[in-house]
């Protein structure tokens, strides 16, 4: 296998006989599948890696202020950032964030032609969802390079780790320019010319191989490359290999660029980030343009625009577009989109706009560089090594009042104290990492079906809330949960309860709900009697998003067999009381702070009950009697009441409820 240098100019393939048409489609759609794995990949490690920086945030609302002057372990991203600190946690999650980006992107590639992305696979988690591509003997690269064989990263682990020189380099290594990285790779090349860089068409393909086959790409970049190469392939018959491949109609997400409810303003709009009835054009020039240029913006964002791929676009400009794409934000969209408040609930400046702008004209490999020079920055694994614990003090500021302060969630003493407790307890490193790998799990899980079922929707909120569990343990413990930590298997026909003492399916107890049924979003949420944090949902079903404003949108069909409510009805879902999965709000277990949003109307809502019927099925049975709920109001207290008339309606009265769990009382309310 010759390798091509950088820049190489590899002729086009043209007359490819027929009969390799088969082998072609298996190799273009395993490397479909590796570019999904590789971006899929990053999520986890910049996430937690990002929320080791040391610091506390706020949860603010649009004219909400119950939480004024609590403060909440985990930093978050600052609308004018002051320190080092927050100067890297912005950086990061501006990348992070455009990880996500490339995923949608690699994904709505895939089933363009014809792949089913797959982000639960045995490339980078175990049977049990474990993510064994981490770990501190791990050098690989998925698909991509294993470090071991560079000339400047050989000392790098592929690990889940605080904000450290190691974790820099690794970042640095995974973002490198092509150019670059075959400086790196040139002693070793010069004994082993076929590892990295593979030509087009791979050597020895069949069509009997898959993503596990594929030969380790070099960079991100040069495995887009080799993609283009791959759909550009034309056969003896005149066609491409995209034209004979492209699916008219192929289940297309956008989470960026869509502009619904909540979502008005495309964050991209100089670029499209999928495919649309526009492009249902039998494969020709238009839909290959735009896969090419999905191909170029991915590698421009990661490695900067002097990449083969964006060579390629640019030569393809001349003769299919007529305007150059940006591939940054549009700062005006990002505002509208993701508004941040006060801890009054009044307008404030964007925090995420802020973070996700100022890093827009830096590729990734740039911004890395920027947090390397920013080191060393304060981790939370450096404050416990300093002997420190949690006070008061460190979950208030100045506009805290105690006298004025809800009496019905706990105060940051006793939240303090929860957490110093927790650190204390021998099983929590194990407990935290599997809460934190099954709310990744929870996301994973849906985005199976998400470029399958077009209906889907995105569980976007879980992704805050998986943050918040890796927050919550770097926090409480200094380290990174280990995420190679299986995800419990829920049993078949288990009737469990959402949350603290709330058993449905036996005697009442102190006992939280099973860490198999751990979950982050509404989105995330597979069974009956799992709903969660109180971000009520109509009766009938309603948008996963997870909001401080009841939502009222209707999702397309009769969910779980129901009827859907007359206009105005506007009957909710029972946290720990949905009749079915998918019906209840955010997040198992319920924070002890969790309080319920404002109603529509600013009036107390109304929110019906279910019994359940005995396995196998348990299917929800009306109990006949409703409660209601208003702004301000506990939500556990709420689930409690729920709970409770369920099980007097049985003939097994409960009593009060139990006191909340350490874990519930160092958790922070949803976002």
């Amino acid at each position: 296998m010759k390798m091509p240098v950088l820049g190489s100019t590899q002729p086009p393939i043209t007359r490819q006989p027929l009969d390799q048409l088969a082998t072609d489609t298996a190799a273009v759609r395993a490397i479909a599948q590796a570019a999904v794995s590789v971006e899929l990949f990053t999520i986890p490690l910049y996430m937690a890696t990002m929320y080791s920086i040391q610091g506390t945030h706020q949860i603010n609302a649009k004219d909400i202020s119950y939480y004024k002057g609590r403060q909440w372990p985990g930093m978050s991203t600052s609308a004018h950032p002051a320190s080092p600190e927050e100067e890297a946690f912005n950086i990061i999650f501006s990348v992070f964030i455009q990880e996500m980006l490339h995923l949608q992107m690699a994904a709505n590639l895939a089933t363009a032609i014809g792949a089913a992305p797959c982000f639960t696979g045995s490339e980078l988690q175990s049977l049990e969802h474990g993510w064994t591509c981490y770990g501190k003997a791990c050098t690989v690269i998925p698909h991509i390079v294993d470090l071991q064989d560079t000339s400047g990263y050989r000392h790098v682990r592929v690990n889940l780790e605080e904000l450290n020189s190691n974790q820099c380099d690794l970042f640095l290594a995974i973002e490198q320019p092509e150019e670059q990285a075959r400086a790196q790779l040139a002693e070793f090349d010069m004994h082993n010319h076929t590892k990295y860089f593979p030509e087009v068409p791979f050597d020895g393909w069949t069509p009997g191989k898959h993503v596990h086959d594929l030969p380790l790409f070099g960079t991100i970049g040069y495995m887009y490359e080799c993609y283009a190469r791959y759909i550009s392939i034309e056969y003896e018959d005149g066609e491409t290999l995209w034209q004979k491949l492209f699916v008219n109609g192929s289940v297309q997400q956008d989470m960026f660029n869509s502009q619904v409810d909540g979502h008005t303003k495309a964050e991209f709009p100089r670029f499209d980030t999928s495919f649309g009835p526009q492009d249902q054009d039998g494969g020709q020039i238009r839909s290959f343009n735009k896969a090419i240029d999905m191909m170029a913006a991915i590698t421009d964002q990661g490695e900067g625009s002097d990449t083969a791929i964006t060579r390629y676009r640019r030569r393809l400009q001349a003769q299919l577009m007529a305007v150059k794409p940006d591939y940054r934000e549009d700062l005006a969209a990002l505002k509208v989109d993701y508004p941040s408040y006060t801890e009054g609930g009044e307008d404030a400046d964007s925090r995420d706009a802020t973070a996700r702008h100022d890093s827009a004209a830096y590729d990734h490999y740039e911004r890395f560089g920027q947090v390397k020079a920013k080191l060393p920055v304060k981790t939370w694994a450096q404050w416990h090594q300093d002997g420190h614990s949690w006070d008061e003090k460190m979950l208030t500021n100045a506009s805290y009042d105690k006298a004025t302060a809800p009496k019905n969630i706990p105060g940051p003493d006793v939240v303090a104290g929860a957490l110093n407790r927790l650190k204390d307890k021998g099983d929590t490193l194990k407990m935290l990492s599997t809460v934190a790998t099954g709310a990744i799990y929870g996301i994973t899980s849906v985005l199976d079906t998400y470029w399958q079922k077009q209906d889907t929707t995105f569980p976007y909120p879980s992704m805050v809330g998986a943050g918040d569990r890796m927050a919550i343990c770097w926090a409480v413990l200094g380290q990174a949960p280990n995420l190679a930590t299986g995800v419990p298997k829920a049993e078949k026909d288990v009737l469990y309860h959402a949350c603290q003492g709330m058993h449905l399916a036996g005697e009442a107890s102190a006992t939280c709900a099973a860490l198999a049924v751990y979950h982050t979003c509404r989105g995330s949420n597979g069974c009956h009697a799992q709903g969660g944090c109180g971000f009520a949902q109509l009766d009938a079903g309603g948008p996963s998003g997870c909001g401080h404003a009841v939502k009222v949108a209707q999702v397309a069909g009769n969910l779980c067999g129901a009827p859907k409510p007359a206009p105005g009805a506007n009957i909710y879902s029972a946290p720990s009381d949905n009749k079915c999965g998918g019906f209840g709000g955010c997040a198992v277990p319920i924070s002890a702070s969790q309080l319920f949003p404002k109603t529509l109307d600013g009036k107390p809502a109304t929110m019906t009950l279910y019994d359940f019927g005995p396995a196998p099925g348990h299917h929800n049975l009306p109990l006949g009697q409703t409660i209601t709920f208003d702004l301000g109001e506990s939500v556990y207290e709420k689930a409690w009441e729920a709970y409770g008339k369920v099980m007097a309606a049985r003939g097994t009265p409960v009593g009060a409820a139990p006191a909340p769990t350490d874990l519930r009382l160092a958790l922070p309310p949803s976002t």
